[in-house]
């Protein structure tokens, strides 16, 4: 019988959206907060159309956007440039931080996953646009939790960030694994699953826990049938646009997924 072990020697998770924080909560509630202090508000669109970017990359895209830029120059008497993001950035901490720590609860399945994966001895790294203090609040919740990856890439620790396959590859050279054909990305943001797909990995995105439904799972359960199907099919198509090989609905469903694709590769 074929193992996912035949075709795949690690898997790497993005972390908000795809492994905690359903819904993605806490960078677009985050990133509100910091504009909103500083007296330029964006709206909750506005600041979940570039996630998954490393946090300072993130901000510049938003100051790229005329609304935001202009909004910016009448608050402040000067158009954003990098003074403008280090001053979010500075304000953006804190609340990343406190919000990263309270939305890091495991999304359901995630560890039972982790568990399955690590059984048939395949590596377990992540990535992630958080910086290194951020991930400091959350890597301990998540460790109760049982999800210890065995390496955690953040922003800022490569010389590029996503879309580029920087973190992944420094994933692959720290724990030693090649090719990339062997290695598996799972994302719910368009520029995570498009760091996978640069990479060249089996690329999986997440449709339902993730950026592009944005709602926290009771939310999305309350949702009626038809207007849950339509929103998830309109993520699905999102991540395909961006490189996905296969879209799921969360990480519940990888391993199965994984399953079919090792079978169809070793038919």
């Amino acid at each position: 019988m074929t193992s996912i072990r035949d075709s795949f020697d690690m898997v790497v998770f993005d972390w908000a959206g795809t492994m905690v924080d359903f819904g993605s909560r806490a960078p677009a509630m985050a990133l509100m907060e910091a504009f909103d202090a500083l007296g330029v508000p964006v709206t909750e669109d506005e600041a979940r159309g570039d996630m998954g970017r490393a946090k300072a990359d993130h901000v510049r895209a938003l100051f790229a956007q005329a609304r935001v830029s202009d909004a910016w120059r009448a608050a402040h008497g000067v158009v954003p440039g990098s003074a403008a993001v280090e001053r979010v950035m500075a304000e953006l901490q804190a609340p990343m931080i406190r919000l990263a720590e309270d939305k890091a609860d495991l999304i359901p399945g995630a560890a039972e996953v982790v568990a399955q994966l690590r059984a048939l001895d395949i590596k377990i790294a992540s990535c992630t646009g958080y910086t290194r203090e951020m991930m400091q609040a959350v890597l301990p919740r998540a460790a109760a939790q049982g999800y210890a990856p065995d390496l955690v890439v953040c922003a800022h620790e490569t010389a590029q960030g996503r879309p580029s396959p920087l973190m992944i590859y420094k994933a692959c050279a720290d724990l030693g694994v090649w090719p990339l054909s062997r290695v598996v990305k799972v994302d719910d943001a368009e520029v995570g699953v498009a760091e996978g797909r640069n990479a060249g990995c089996f690329t999986v995105g997440v449709a339902a826990s993730g950026n592009l439904a944005g709602l926290t799972a009771q939310a999305l359960a309350e949702l009626g049938a038809d207007e849950r199907a339509a929103l998830l099919a309109k993520a699905a198509d999102r991540l395909i646009e961006a490189g996905a090989d296969i879209v799921i609905e969360t990480v519940a469903d990888l391993i199965p997924a994984l399953e079919a694709e090792a079978a169809r590769r070793n038919a």
